[in-house]
């Protein structure tokens, strides 16, 4: 009888009508920044131009299963009156297409909470064994261990077993860490005819649904900046669009100190997605000394101040810097040594992965006993 290996084509799995445009919705209403009647407008000149619906299923087919699966609803009040609002379900979904698209490659084995190098009286076991020690907790004991070595010691007519017999299981600690995620929503966010801010918040709605799904210890306070500097939550990012500011550098980082403070956990940090340079501060009377032209001293130096302000308190400052200009880059290289952070310079592909990575490696390398 043969045997061997029969190749066929690759047919892709089937996806239902609805399915194949709810991975569209969901892109479009993100570059949206949540506006369902804006997107549905883009949806419909895609499926002229694509043929994405059929007879048997239209675009108007595709609203009204959105409604009956609770993704979006009509507008409340007199002032929305007759349109559309996406719900709380469909933001979820918009973040969990974002870590799918972003960090889609994470190995399973990642699952969980991330280990420390350091062993001892952890809580995730290693499958290696040491012997027990006074102090350890009952639960670690590894009884079928135990029992062989006892057996072993003292031999099967009698069964007896001594302190000497029980063996633990090593574990790791693990690592718990503090994260803010300062987004530029600066006005040049969007000029050149490039647009950055939707990669930005897509990687800022990955790794918030990344930390609540995979580091549930871990925390996450998502902030943006512009004149002034505000935190947001999650639910808030798909709805965010930048504004005619100037770019506060020093607001920012303050309000990321200030929350890292409140934090319990001994390992917290600070990503910075920016493509601009600083051009505003706020004096201590309340008013904006603002200056786009160049690289301002009086600004760079509280920039270089502030860095120096989160090094003294264990506060590395990673910047994922969008912008190539060359002057740029050395003052966020000088920055960076202020703080002994990171920078890496980037356009916007890519951008998501590296800070996956760097998040992944700051949770190794952040440890402290």
């Amino acid at each position: 009888m043969r045997k061997g290996f029969v190749f066929t084509s690759y047919s892709a799995p089937e996806q239902s009508p609805f399915d194949r445009l709810f991975e569209i919705f969901k892109e479009l209403i993100t570059h949206t920044s949540g506006d369902f009647d804006e997107a549905i407008d883009w949806l419909r000149v895609l499926d002229k131009e694509y043929e994405l619906t059929t007879a048997e299923y239209t675009i108007d087919d595709f609203i009204e299963d959105l409604r009956k699966k609770n993704y979006i609803k009509d507008k409340t009040g007199e002032e929305g009156s007759g349109g559309t609002d996406i719900t709380s379900k469909m933001e979820r979904a918009i973040r969990q297409h974002a870590l799918e698209q972003i960090f889609g490659n994470l190995k399973k084995s990642g699952l969980g909470n991330h280990r420390t190098k350091h062993s001892g009286t952890g809580d995730e076991q290693t499958g290696d064994y040491r012997q027990f020690n006074f102090g350890d907790g009952l639960e670690k004991i590894s009884m079928t261990e135990s029992l062989r070595n006892a057996q072993i010691n003292n031999g099967m007519s009698e069964f007896q077993l001594h302190e000497r017999d029980l063996v633990v299981e090593e574990s790791f600690y693990k690592a718990q860490m503090s994260t803010v995620l300062m987004i530029d929503i600066s006005h040049s966010m969007i000029l050149y005819g490039e647009d950055r801010i939707t990669p930005a918040k897509k990687v800022a709605m990955a790794l918030a649904e990344l930390i609540k799904t995979r580091y549930p210890k871990d925390t996450l306070d998502i902030l943006v900046f512009g004149d002034d500097a505000w935190a947001i939550e999650a639910k808030e990012l798909p709805y965010l669009q930048v504004g005619p500011y100037h770019t506060n550098t020093v607001a920012g980082l303050e309000l990321a100190m200030d929350l890292l403070r409140r934090k319990r956990n001994t390992n917290k940090q600070i990503f910075m997605i920016t493509d601009g340079k600083p051009s505003c501060v706020i004096e201590p009377d309340g008013s904006y000394y603002m200056n786009s032209n160049g690289l301002d001293k009086y600004i760079v130096d509280k920039c270089y101040t502030t860095a120096q302000q989160a090094r003294k308190l264990h506060i590395p400052i990673t910047t994922f810097m969008i912008a190539q200009d060359p002057y740029l880059q050395q003052f966020i290289q000088q920055f960076t040594a202020a703080n002994q952070g990171k920078a890496f310079y980037t356009g916007i592909q890519g951008l998501g992965q590296m800070i996956f990575e760097d998040y992944q490696t700051n949770r190794i390398k952040r440890i402290r006993g």
